[in-house]
């Protein structure tokens, strides 16, 4: 069901589930998540003892990195861990409705608002062109403006931190926390190429090579090579979950062509220069919360059920 919010016919706000993510689901280099749970799942935990103590439960947290290096299953991870805590995700022009956002999570605290590629309308005031941009000055009063006993968190993603405006990412008491969600290492790889197997037999496929083959891989890629190679696998007459080395080979040729005719059409440029190709755009992408918003231009409310 939506809800309206504003002029227009527009549904603004749709409350909707997400799926469980495990832990395990989750492949950060070592310590990485633990600094994120500290900061979220950990705090709300403690909540009464902070607010007793006087500390406050205001809080913010930045996470960054290319595209596919697992922002959005980490949020979704966090979402699934605070079953209490009433999450508003907003993308695209539900970015203009912050100050009805903010309400909303003081209204419905203890919540988590969060802002997917905040780069779209918190750009470095004095980047060419950006011009007077209202709803940046308005997230930075919201964020300001929470009182210390509100139990809000603010979550923000972006996928380029180097344009953000240093008034929100660089000042305490508005990004407590900001974590670079890095490609993964050999045994990063490792640890995915096992999680995205799962319900497949790889029959003579030379995982060590395979690792070695997908250095600067994001995670978001190593999960498409294997779907595309179960695909392959399907296509010559197979049960699709035995894949052999020629399946897998195929599924890398057929993403290199990808990113090949994405450089050419679109500009883009290859990073690392080995490996598979990363195609990391020179101007910020907007993006959906795949499973959440996929498609859906506004708010999401995520309420889980208790």
């Amino acid at each position: 069901a939506g809800m309206h919010i504003g002029p227009g016919p527009q549904t603004l706000v749709q409350f909707q589930a997400v799926p469980q993510i495990g832990r395990d689901d989750v492949v950060l280099p070592h310590g990485l998540l633990e600094q994120i749970e500290r900061q979220t799942i950990n705090f709300s935990r403690h909540a009464d003892e902070l607010l007793k103590a006087g500390r406050s439960l205001k809080r913010g947290v930045l996470l960054f990195g290319l595209p596919g290096t697992g922002k959005t299953l980490t949020l979704m991870y966090l979402i699934g861990r605070m079953p209490e805590r009433t999450t508003l995700l907003t993308t695209g022009s539900g970015m203009g409705l912050i100050q009805t956002v903010a309400a909303m999570a003081r209204q419905l605290a203890p919540s988590m608002v969060v802002l997917e590629d905040v780069d779209l309308v918190a750009q470095e005031r004095t980047t060419p062109g950006f011009g007077a941009r209202p709803v940046l000055f308005e997230l930075l009063n919201e964020m300001d403006g929470l009182r210390d006993d509100q139990d809000v968190i603010f979550v923000l993603t972006t996928n380029r931190p180097d344009i953000l405006e240093p008034a929100l990412a660089a000042r305490p008491g508005r990004i407590d926390l900001a974590v670079e969600l890095p490609l993964p290492n050999a045994d990063g790889r490792k640890r995915l190429l096992d999680l995205y197997s799962r319900g497949l037999t790889l029959d003579g496929v030379d995982i060590p090579a395979l690792t070695e083959r997908t250095e600067g891989a994001t995670p978001a890629y190593i999960k498409e090579l294997l779907r595309k190679a179960a695909l392959h696998a399907l296509d010559e007459g197979g049960a699709g979950t035995a894949l052999r080395q020629s399946n897998v080979d195929a599924a890398l040729e057929e993403m290199a062509q990808g990113g090949r005719l994405a450089e050419r059409i679109l500009g883009f440029r290859p990073e690392p220069a080995s490996g598979p190709v990363q195609q990391v755009p020179h101007e910020p992408q907007s993006s959906t919360m795949p499973g959440i918003a996929t498609g859906f231009p506004a708010q999401i409310v995520v309420k889980r059920d208790q």
